[in-house]
């Protein structure tokens, strides 16, 4: 039997780690000035039981101008019982604990620092937070240093494994490093040279601060995609030196947070920046780890035995799976949640100030509070409706024991899951529902497809509960000529049901209707297997094989009543979706009334002007109403009932998943 590389051990300087999984840093909001509450402890340790080779924590701050107050504290000794206890919680389940230390540099906000400025090496304001930073004194320069050493040296004393620093993503660090950011005279600037040497004198400073044989790892980017920025020659340089300077590993991740590059969504091809890896990996002796949407041991197992890096860092894949390397281990692959990257509960949730959720994983930042209890009452549940709200419901009730009947009126388990998977680059969706389909059957659920519950089922049935997760119906707007048969719905376009023509028309922006709007203007455009085909036997220019690659055979126009599209979107999601629609060519109208649907196309009011727009079809994504015709049946026959999802009212995926697994679980 073949080897799994993924699980082989592997060395960081003096410490040997159990298997080749990393769960880096991610800013989990989860403490409270900067004390590391129980909330984070719980949920750090589900990941280490979940057999996770290496958890790095943070980021954690140097001074009480690197971060917030959200972040964990490593700045005042104060900080290190809780350190401890982190530790501790990690360590005594298996994995190697490690915190990164970070100072946010320009990316600070002074809401944030009670009114002070955030510092940065040159006065250069940031995309980001629409503020100019201080420019710092050299003096501070290196009493920054100095506290990177000291919050190192209680890392070392709370007991963790390793300390990391990041050196990446548009913050301190890589401000001195890039020309965007640092516009210095002195000797930490101008040169290459004297642009490393901040970054340098801290991993020395480290280093020093926690001797030879306490691991060092380094999270720098690969390529900073910022144009006029660092660039991958230079980072790999950059690279070189850190080894020289004492690190022990590098871990490689991409992009600064102003980049225009999507990063962590859903379109992001698995693990599609390894080859950044691979590049700096040809440049040092010591292991180098790939980061970015790797949600699968598949593709982590590639990277690994392909040469792309030594260890694969899954982060978000540990949100929504915590067991996913003792899945992976066991052959129980089949069972894993993936992460869909929507970065709805993990990443939209901090501009919120909330504390990190997952759409996939209800329990994310609740483990303790939602640990599975078995009943001593076993109740028969019913649940009607197999979207991911009727799914979550029916694993939910069955993780606790109770004896659960799903009922799907369609052919396949998903509902809308299919609608959001069906544009380019959203497949993630459309696995989630294979996913689920796998949980119900690993948990002994009856499912019974293809078939419609009406009073005569549910009397039958007699369940002791029913849960309603019957979803909801497009809405057709109140539109002159909304019934005409060239009219269709959104929902039928995305499910391939209806064939529409050349020229088109959407009524509506909001998140259904830019999605239709990319899936129909994908339509005719290259594949990437036919555009690497083209690109590698130089048949085109690479102008023209853009112009393939984005180009479709259809004519499409979005209209939007309000100024904006696709307000419903993740903050995450929403640009990198409005990009897509801007090269793809969609032609946009907001602030723009129908008026009426005629048989030749739409006639609308713009900008206080009147104008017919032809359309060889006009689809409707005016949004959603629920449908639910057995809440008041099931109150006439006495069976206690709960709606969720889109029967109860029309939201996102991640609140009908939420709402689902709540239901099930009070049965208990």
């Amino acid at each position: 039997m073949a080897t799994d590389l993924l699980f082989t051990s592997l060395q960081i300087g003096a410490l040997k780690l159990k298997n080749r999984i990393f769960m880096p840093a991610m800013h989990m909001n989860m403490c409270r000035k900067y004390q590391v509450t129980d909330q984070l402890i719980n949920f750090y340790r589900e990941r280490a039981k979940g057999g996770v080779g290496m958890i790095s924590v943070g980021y954690a701050t140097i001074d009480e101008l690197s971060g917030q107050q959200g972040n964990i504290g490593a700045h005042r000794d104060e900080f290190i019982p809780g350190l401890s206890r982190l530790a501790e919680a990690i360590t005594n389940e298996g994995a190697a604990a490690c915190v990164q230390l970070n100072h946010s540099g320009r990316y600070n906000h002074s809401l944030f620092l009670g009114g002070k400025k955030p510092v940065a090496p040159s006065a250069v304001a940031s995309r980001m937070t629409g503020e100019t930073p201080r420019e710092l004194e050299p003096e501070e320069i290196e009493e920054i240093i100095q506290r990177f050493a000291a919050a190192a040296g209680r890392v070392k004393q709370a007991g963790f494994n390793a300390v990391e620093i990041l050196a990446g993503t548009g913050y301190l660090i890589s401000e001195f490093l890039s020309p965007l950011t640092n516009q210095r005279q002195d000797h930490y600037g101008g040169s290459l040279e004297n642009r490393m040497r901040f970054g340098l004198e801290v991993i020395r400073a480290v280093k020093q601060a926690t001797g030879t044989e306490f691991p060092l790892i380094v999270r720098i980017n690969g390529n900073d995609f910022m144009p006029g920025g660092i660039g991958r020659d230079e980072l790999k340089t950059f690279a070189r030196e850190l080894v020289n300077a004492g690190a022990d590993a590098l871990c490689i991740n991409v992009g600064w947070h102003e980049a225009q590059i999507p990063q962590i969504v859903t379109k992001v091809p698995r693990g599609v920046f390894a080859y950044l890896a691979r590049d700096i990996r040809q440049q040092v002796a010591v292991p180098v780890i790939a980061s970015h949407r790797i949600n699968d041991p598949t593709t982590a197992r590639q990277l690994i035995s392909e040469g792309f890096c030594d260890m694969v860092a899954m982060g978000r894949a540990l949100i929504a799976d915590p067991q996913l390397p003792n899945k992976a281990e066991s052959g129980q692959e089949k069972t894993i949640l993936h992460c869909v990257a929507c970065a709805q509960g993990c990443f939209d949730n901090l501009f919120k100030m909330k504390a990190v959720e997952c759409l996939c994983n209800p329990r994310a930042g609740k483990e303790l509070e939602t640990v599975p209890q078995q009943t001593d009452n076993p109740k028969k549940l019913m649940v009607v409706g197999g979207g991911p709200a009727g799914m979550s419901a029916a694993i939910a009730a069955a993780e606790q024991g109770h004896q659960v009947r799903l009922y799907e009126q369609s052919m396949r388990l998903g509902g809308q899951l299919h609608l959001a998977g069906a544009p380019p680059g959203r497949a993630e969706f459309i696995g989630l529902a294979e996913d689920l389909q796998q949980q119900l059957s690993a948990l002994n659920v009856t499912v019974r497809l293809n078939t419609a519950v009406d009073r005569e089922v549910l009397a039958a049935e007699q369940p002791d509960a029913v849960v309603l997760a019957t979803g909801g119906q497009p809405l057709t707007p109140p539109i002159k000529g909304s019934d005409l048969p060239h009219v269709v719905q959104a929902w039928d376009v995305l499910n391939r049901s209806v064939q529409v023509g050349e020229n088109l028309v959407i009524i509506g922006g909001g998140a259904v209707g830019v999605e239709t709007a990319l899936f129909l203007a994908e339509q005719g455009t290259l594949s990437g297997e036919e555009l690497k085909f083209l690109l590698a036997h130089q048949a085109e220019t690479p102008e023209e094989l853009y112009r393939l690659a984005t180009t479709g055979n259809k004519r499409i126009t979005l209209i939007e009543m309000i100024n904006k599209l696709g307000t419903n979107f993740g903050k995450s999601t929403r640009w990198s979706m409005l990009q897509d629609v801007k090269r793809s060519a969609v032609t946009t109208l907001t602030e723009t009334r129908v008026l009426e649907i005629t048989p030749t196309g739409v006639l609308i009011e713009h900008q206080g002007q009147q104008q017919e727009i032809a359309a060889d079809n006009v689809i409707l994504a005016v949004g959603t109403q629920a449908f639910n015709l057995l809440q008041k049946t099931a109150a006439e026959l006495q069976i206690a009932c709960t709606v969720v999802g889109d029967a109860n009212q029309p939201a996102m995926v991640f609140d009908a998943i939420h709402q689902g697994f709540a239901a099930g679980r009070k049965l208990l």
